[in-house]
C-alpha cells in the first residue's frame, strides 16, 4: 500500500546545560565548568523508495536526542547526532505552524526541518574581574518543534492518465520491467506505478472518473501526482461508447483541480484497438483528432503500434539529453 500523505510531529533535541565547577588544584583556582552540547537537529533526505512514507503510518512522533550537559575541567558536553528522516523524492513537507513548504526533488538531497537547541554556557564563561567565582550557568535552549504534513507528488517524465481500465498498466508493463496488476475491471490500479524506459521515468496514474476533483472514486489524491509529470499520455479505449466524452471528462477534472495541468504537452492514445473493427477505430480516431492532433491507435498485441510509442519516447529521451547538454554549457 502506497502511503502518500501523512502528518507527524518532529522535535529537535534541546541543548545540554552548562556546568558549575571550580578548579581545586593549588594555584589554579577558578571556574572550570564546561558548556552543554548542542541537541540533534532533524532533517529530511530524499530517497528513491516510493514506500518510504509507510514508516510514518503508525509512528507519529519523532524526537532527536538532547545534547549532554557540561562537565568540570572545561569539558563541554557532547553534541547529539542529527535525526534524518528518509522521504521519497517528490515529497513536499508542509510546516503546519509556519506555512512554509520544503520540497525534496533529488535523491540524497537533505534539508533541515527543525533546528536544535544550543547548549548552555558553563560558569567558566561568566568569569570577570569583579566575579572571579561565578556560580551562574546557562540552561540549554529547547529544540524547535513543528507539526508537518508530508505529501508525495510523484516526479516523472511521462504520466499515463485516463479513465479506469483503458490499458495504461498493460502498456507500462510492455515498455518497462514494471509488474503492474492488470485485469478487465475498473480500478485495477489502486496506487501509482512507476517504470523506467531508459532515461525516462513513466508513471501510471490510477484511473480518474467524473467527480475525481471532488474526491469521488479514487479521489483527488491521485490528481496531485499529475502535477509534476512533464508530459501526459492520455489513454482513450477504442470500444468506448463516447470517446470524446471520455477525453473531456478527464480533462475537465484536471482543470478543476489545477488549470496548469491542461497546459502540459499531451499525446493521446486510442488503446485496445484490437477489440473493435478497423472502421470503428478509425471513426473514433477522427473524432478525437478534432480535440488533439497528437493521437495514435495502439494495442499491446500490435508490434508496430508499440514501436510508434517507443519512437515517441525515444524522441523525448533525445530532447531530455539535449536539454542536459544545453544546461551544462551555462
Amino acid at each position: 500500500m502506497l502511503i502518500d500523505d501523512v502528518k507527524i510531529r518532529v522535535t529537535a533535541g534541546a541543548g545540554g546545560k552548562g556546568a558549575v565547577a571550580f578548579n581545586k588544584n593549588l594555584m589554579s583556582l577558578g571556574p572550570v565548568g564546561g558548556s552543554g552540547g548542542k541537541g540533534g537537529s532533524i532533517y529530511i533526505k530524499g530517497t528513491s523508495d516510493l514506500n518510504a512514507l509507510n514508516k510514518f503510518r503508525f509512528k507519529k512522533e519523532f524526537k532527536a536526542k538532547n545534547g549532554l550537559d557540561g562537565r568540570p575541567q572545561f569539558r563541554d558536553g557532547s553534541d547529539a547526532e542529527a535525526l534524518v528522516l528518509s522521504v521519497p523524492v517528490g515529497t513536499v513537507a508542509h510546516n503546519l505552524k509556519t506555512g512554509k513548504d520544503i520540497e525534496i526533488t533529488k535523491i540524497g538531497q537533505q534539508i533541515i526541518i527543525a533546528n536544535c537547541g544550543r547548549g548552555g554556557k558553563g560558569n567558566f564563561h561568566f568569569r570577570s574581574a569583579t566575579n572571579t567565582s561565578p556560580k551562574e550557568f546557562g540552561y540549554g535552549d529547547p529544540g524547535e518543534s513543528f507539526e508537518f504534513c508530508f505529501e508525495l507528488k510523484l516526479i516523472a517524465d511521462v504520466g499515463f492518465i485516463g479513465l479506469p481500465n483503458v490499458g495504461k498498466s498493460s502498456l507500462l508493463n510492455e515498455l518497462t520491467n514494471a509488474k503492474s496488476k492488470v485485469a478487465n475491471y475498473p480500478f485495477t490500479t489502486l496506487e501509482p506505478n512507476l517504470g523506467a524506459y531508459y532515461d525516462l521515468i513513466l508513471a501510471d496514474i490510477p484511473g480518474l472518473i467524473e467527480g475525481a476533483s471532488k474526491d469521488k472514486g479514487l479521489g483527488i489524491k491521485f490528481l496531485r501526482h499529475i502535477e509534476r509529470t512533464k508530459i501526459l499520455f492520455h489513454f482513450i479505449v477504442a470500444d468506448s461508447v463516447d470517446p470524446v466524452a471520455d477525453y473531456k471528462t478527464v480533462r475537465n477534472e484536471m482543470g478543476k483541480y489545477n488549470k496548469l495541468l491542461l497546459e502540459k504537452p499531451e499525446y493521446v492514445f486510442l488503446s485496445k484497438k484490437d477489440v473493435v473493427s478497423e472502421a470503428a477505430a478509425d471513426e473514433a480516431l477522427e473524432k478525437l483528432k478534432k480535440l488533439n492532433k497528437n493521437i495514435t491507435q495502439i494495442s499491446i498485441f500490435d508490434w508496430n503500434s508499440i514501436e510508434l510509442v517507443r519512437k515517441i519516447l525515444n524522441d523525448l529521451i533525445l530532447e531530455k539529453t539535449e536539454q542536459k547538454l544545453s544546461d551544462k554549457k551555462y
